[in-house]
């Protein structure tokens, strides 16, 4: 059986290359017999094409490669025909076909792909240690947290915390009830990162009674007067002032409003 050889050659890690070579090697080869692939990765000065080029004449090699940057691209070709070596351009032809429909030009910046893929996997990490850890469900989530949010019922902790993991931040959040003591944890959180949420009693009011006749009670129950409420906001200022962490005001603000002062306040941090 014909000894192959094939170089795969990349400015980033050479995965995508990779995958193809094996891909068609499959049809041809199972378990790629009598075949030699050798990965060139993070390729970025044209000494590097040049003596890659060189080895692959000497070994008799084709090389496969998935270079964004139209010089290195250009190096690559002018010497193949020098030392008369195959080659393939993986991703060359599909960047040219985009061009031509988006009527753009490509950034020609390596490895970006794996930037968005790092990036889909923070997000989707943040957003599930947001669902563990809402509500206080778990008090050790609030050491791990990048950021902490206290507050009263329906200060929009949930909804604050999933917009937050959205921008790839881990949010842990506290309800502060009177008849229940905060988690020590809280208190052993860095105040800087911890932030609580108040409104207006009577905003508060409307909310809750609107919450209560949603799901059929009486709009009249203790958790939606205005007297409980206060009680409430008072035992949230004495929580956040033995905390000594920042408090926004949501009564007249969006989710996302919020969620700038937040992140603001953490990166100035």
């Amino acid at each position: 059986m014909k000894k192959l050889n094939l170089f795969i050659v990349s400015d980033s890690i050479g995965e995508t290359g990779e995958l193809v070579a094996k891909a068609a090697i499959s049809q041809f080869r199972p378990g790629l017999q009598n075949t030699t692939l050798k990965r060139f990765t993070h390729i970025d000065s044209l000494d590097h094409i040049k003596e890659i080029t060189e080895l692959a004449h000497e070994k008799n090699a084709m090389i496969l490669y998935t270079l964004v940057r139209t010089d290195m691209k250009e190096a690559l070709v002018e010497y193949c025909t020098q030392y008369n070596l195959k080659s393939v351009d993986l991703i060359g032809p599909v960047i040219d076909l985009l061009e031509q429909n988006l009527g753009e030009k490509a950034m020609e910046e390596p490895g970006l792909v794996r930037k968005l893929d790092e990036d889909y996997f923070k997000k989707i990490e943040a957003i599930e240690f947001a669902v563990k850890y809402d509500d206080g469900r778990d008090p050790r989530g609030l050491l791990l947290a990048d950021i902490v949010l206290v507050g009263v019922s329906r200060t929009s902790k949930t909804p604050l915390s999933q917009y937050l993991a959205h921008k790839r931040y881990k949010v842990a959040n506290v309800p502060l009830v009177p008849e229940v003591k905060p988690p020590e944890e809280l208190f052993l959180v860095d105040p800087a990162k911890c932030f609580g949420l108040v409104i207006t009693p009577e905003k508060l009011n409307t909310i809750r009674k609107e919450r209560l006749i949603a799901i059929g009670l009486n709009h009249d129950a203790s958790y939606a007067r205005i007297e409980r409420i206060n009680e409430e906001i008072e035992h949230f200022n004495q929580v956040v002032q033995k905390i000594g962490c920042q408090v926004i005001d949501v009564t007249n603000r969006a989710v996302e409003e919020t969620a700038n002062v937040v992140i603001n306040h953490i990166q100035q941090k």
